[in-house]
């Protein structure tokens, strides 16, 4: 009786594999063969170019995934932005007590823009927000209200200072219930 080992063992591509005579070791070497092979191929770093409508700016916070993903999905934005997502979205980017991060979150626009030619930036801040405790204190948030005008001017700022960086980009800015339902901001507030 003839087995599929002994019917492909000429087989050059994969004669080794239907024989058993590879390991560990052997499938490594071949792998990471392959990954060298595709990180050096001199179109891969144009492989995230393009045209794109949006940077999304959202919170870490696992609670706000599924929501601001069917909010994009709604708006027929599915596979047509980049997403930055670290704590606080606007306010990590614009907070004093977040001022490491600024850099790379500005830094990171300037790639989105050059890779992805976005025409906009939409930031999405949410309620019970625990970075804008951080960022603001207990009493920024101790209220339904207070929260709302907290989050109002730093995406206010988090508008202005896109603005002055990048002012060809529009700039959407809402504030987020747990439940998905999303309030937008166009005004600028400083007191």
């Amino acid at each position: 009786m003839t087995t599929n080992q002994e019917t492909h063992v000429g087989c050059a591509c994969c004669g080794d594999l239907l024989r058993r005579k590879f390991d560990r070791r052997y499938f490594l070497a071949i792998a990471g063969s392959a990954g060298l092979a595709a990180a050096l191929h001199p179109l891969s770093s144009f492989a995230a170019s393009g045209n794109y409508e949006a940077m999304v700016v959202g919170c870490i916070d696992p609670r706000l995934q599924e929501p601001v993903r069917k909010y994009l999905v709604g708006r027929q934005l599915n596979g047509k932005y980049s997403h930055f997502v670290f704590a606080g979205a606007a306010i990590g980017a614009v907070a004093p007590a977040f001022r490491d991060w600024h850099k790379a979150f500005w830094d990171n626009l300037d790639a989105t823009i050059k890779l992805h030619n976005i025409k906009r930036v939409i930031a999405i801040d949410h309620r019970d927000c625990g970075a804008a405790k951080i960022a603001y204190g207990d009493e920024a948030v101790a209220s339904a209200s207070a929260e709302t005008m907290t989050h109002r001017k730093a995406l206010a700022l988090f508008r202005k200072e896109v603005n002055e960086r990048q002012s060809k980009l529009a700039v959407e800015t809402g504030l987020m219930a747990l439940n998905g339902k999303i309030e937008m901001f166009h005004d600028f507030i400083f007191s």
